[in-house]
């Protein structure tokens, strides 16, 4: 799902950004207001858990991968704009140090992966749990339809995306000149690969983290639920505490560890191979199209290109290091934005709060 360079047309790519910057502004101000400073670690973590989520490339029938998100999880927890921030920080970097989706594709990768998708997971888990308790069956139920429709969502987008560019942007023969897909191709390609496997897992991952939260750490769901009833049954039976300190980072260590199973996986994303693994006899083509050959190294600047070192040598430590980089950096921005933000908004209410208070002085009213 992650788009690289070269794919879409640079009139594209500057649409995505003319839609990902200004949400992201909001995103900026809706969190200051609801992500308060003790849940600020929590984003972090989520942020780096999205990161590690990205790196597991499921085996598709076709002979392609696909991946989970984790925006819905993030979605239910601490809302959709937050969702917006975590999984952009973890994509930029992805795309910087890991040449995981391109770099002048980011603002379409957060419109599909940041927007789309924990908007519209949002959005059914609220339709779905009216009226229903924090503890309720339904809570997980709809956490994992969200998960599931809007990661889907997300996958048409990116199959829209990709499937009009040929019919968009050609030369005077009609050759494409960034992605060689057409929608009879990329619809069907982005489809199966997400409503087979990868919605499920983010289904599976946001419905099961709410299921446990529903018994381990029940002031974490009421954090985008204030008000909420809990069923009186489970507000009075003893509940096992989670502690951020050690299961989290548990939780995190074991992801680690587990990321290489990625490698197990033949082959890569649709729509996601470099100009030289095209089949172009299979597309019909004499050559690569000349816009992706063009901008599909605009970015080489990788710290870890592909989540492994220089050609290709000990590919499982190199994902290990790499998962390992990912978190502390994507988890260390995250928290660096969000606390940021927090300080910013507690500055402006404090000048709020005393400029009336000295205009009352001055005028001596």
């Amino acid at each position: 799902m992650h788009i690289p360079d070269g794919y879409l047309s640079p009139a594209t790519c500057a649409v995505g950004y003319v839609v990902a910057v200004p949400m992201a502004a909001v995103a900026a101000q809706r969190v200051e207001k609801v992500v308060k400073t003790r849940q600020v670690p929590t984003l972090a973590m989520l942020s780096a858990v999205s990161f590690l989520v990205m790196m597991f490339n499921i085996p598709i029938p076709d002979g392609t991968t696909a991946h989970a998100v984790g925006g819905a999880l993030i979605a239910v927890l601490l809302g959709p704009w937050a969702a917006l921030i975590a999984v952009a920080v973890a994509l930029a970097f992805q795309a910087l140090l890991f040449g995981d989706g391109g770099v002048l594709a980011f603002g379409v990768n957060v419109f599909n992966m940041g927007v789309v998708l924990p908007f519209v997971a949002y959005g059914i888990y609220r339709l779905l749990t009216r009226g229903s308790t924090l503890t309720s069956w339904r809570r997980v139920a709809a956490a994992a339809v969200g998960g599931y429709v809007g990661l889907n969502a997300a996958a048409i987008c990116v199959g829209i995306e990709l499937g009009i560019q040929p019919d968009l942007f050609h030369d005077a023969s009609g050759t494409p000149l960034y992605s060689p897909y057409h929608l009879s191709q990329t619809l069907p390609a982005m489809l199966l690969a997400h409503l087979l496997i990868a919605g499920i897992a983010e289904a599976a991952l946001a419905g099961g983290v709410v299921a446990y939260l529903q018994r381990a750490n029940i002031p974490l769901l009421q954090v985008n639920n204030p008000g909420v009833p809990v069923d009186a049954a489970d507000n009075t039976a003893p509940k096992p505490k989670l502690l951020p300190g050690a299961v989290a980072l548990s939780v995190m260590a074991v992801l680690v560890l587990l990321t290489p199973l990625g490698l197990l996986a033949p082959g890569g994303a649709f729509g996601e191979d470099s100009p030289e693994d095209l089949d172009l006899g299979e597309l019909g083509l004499s050559a690569v199209p000349t816009g992706l050959a063009k901008y599909a190294g605009f970015w080489n600047h990788t710290l870890l290109g592909d989540y492994g070192f220089a050609h290709g040598s000990h590919p499982n430590i190199g994902y290990l290091v790499s998962a390992a980089v990912g978190i502390i950096v994507v988890g260390a921005a995250v928290y660096l934005i969000a606390f940021g933000l927090r300080a910013l908004g507690s500055r402006g209410s404090t000048q709020a709060r005393t400029e009336p208070a000295r205009s009352s002085a001055e005028t001596g009213s």
